[in-house]
């Protein structure tokens, strides 16, 4: 497996990108993988995002370590684990609420998890807000009508129920070539005349092979769209993306 991430602002922001990406092990089997999107109309979105990807850090280690010292466990559904993770990270930020006296607008931040079990070949997408995901090259672009939600809004909500209205899943029963990206790779626009505006950046980031042999292949991409098809991003971005072999 390897694993391909870039990290992008975009041209309509000038300080602070505000999207953020994951990548850890929560078993020895298991990569969870997440992009992060903070909301830009919140108070230092950037600290939503990242906050988050350091809470998984952070959780993902500790499912780590109980695995090791309780090996004779048996594994947990992808479902289950997923749910666990999510519900310590809601269980986290509201304490780092408190912690830091920080209001719902400092918490406000997209987030699309990826569980995968490169033992069973197979893994678990969950979708919170707007994102792209695409799996084997089959693309699904979650849009709410710019209206997206947000970690924050659910802080106080019982989480049990609010998990179980959450409705953005997506199994992969074989992996191959999986991806996963804020909603700002959907967002590239021309910056001069001469522009290849009949270039898909999504099928060329997420589905072309082109660049492979390199560790940093999606930052070569984003280059060649740049300086060789005149596109650039007008919104920040994150993208991972896990091809199998």
């Amino acid at each position: 497996m390897k694993i391909y991430t870039t990290l992008q602002i975009g041209d309509f922001h000038l300080n602070h990108c505000e999207d953020y990406f994951l990548i850890e092990n929560p078993g020895t089997n298991r990569t969870l993988m997440a992009v992060m999107d903070g909301c830009t109309m919140a108070r230092d979105s950037y600290f939503a995002s990242t906050l988050v990807a350091r809470l998984l850090r952070k959780i993902c280690i500790t499912q780590g370590y109980q695995e090791l010292h309780q090996p004779n466990l048996p594994a947990p559904s992808l479902e289950a684990q997923l749910k666990l993770v999510l519900s310590e990270l809601m269980h986290s930020l509201k304490q780092m609420q408190g912690q830091l006296l920080l209001e719902q607008k400092d918490l406000l931040t997209t987030l699309i998890l990826f569980l995968a079990d490169k033992k069973q070949n197979n893994g678990l997408i969950l979708a919170i807000g707007d994102g792209v995901v695409s799996v084997n090259g089959t693309v699904t672009v979650f849009d709410q009508d710019n209206k997206p939600d947000y970690l924050g809004f659910h802080l106080h909500e019982n989480f049990d129920s609010w998990y179980d209205s959450l409705d953005q899943k997506i199994f992969v029963e074989h992996l191959r070539d999986v991806s996963i990206a804020t909603d700002g790779i959907t967002l590239f626009q021309p910056f001069h005349a001469t522009a290849n505006t009949e270039t898909d950046p999504v099928d060329f980031l997420l589905h072309d092979l082109h660049f492979n042999e390199h560790e940093d292949m999606l930052d070569h991409k984003l280059k060649a769209l740049e300086h060789q098809y005149g596109l650039r991003p007008s919104d920040d971005i994150a993208v991972i993306r896990a091809i199998y072999s």
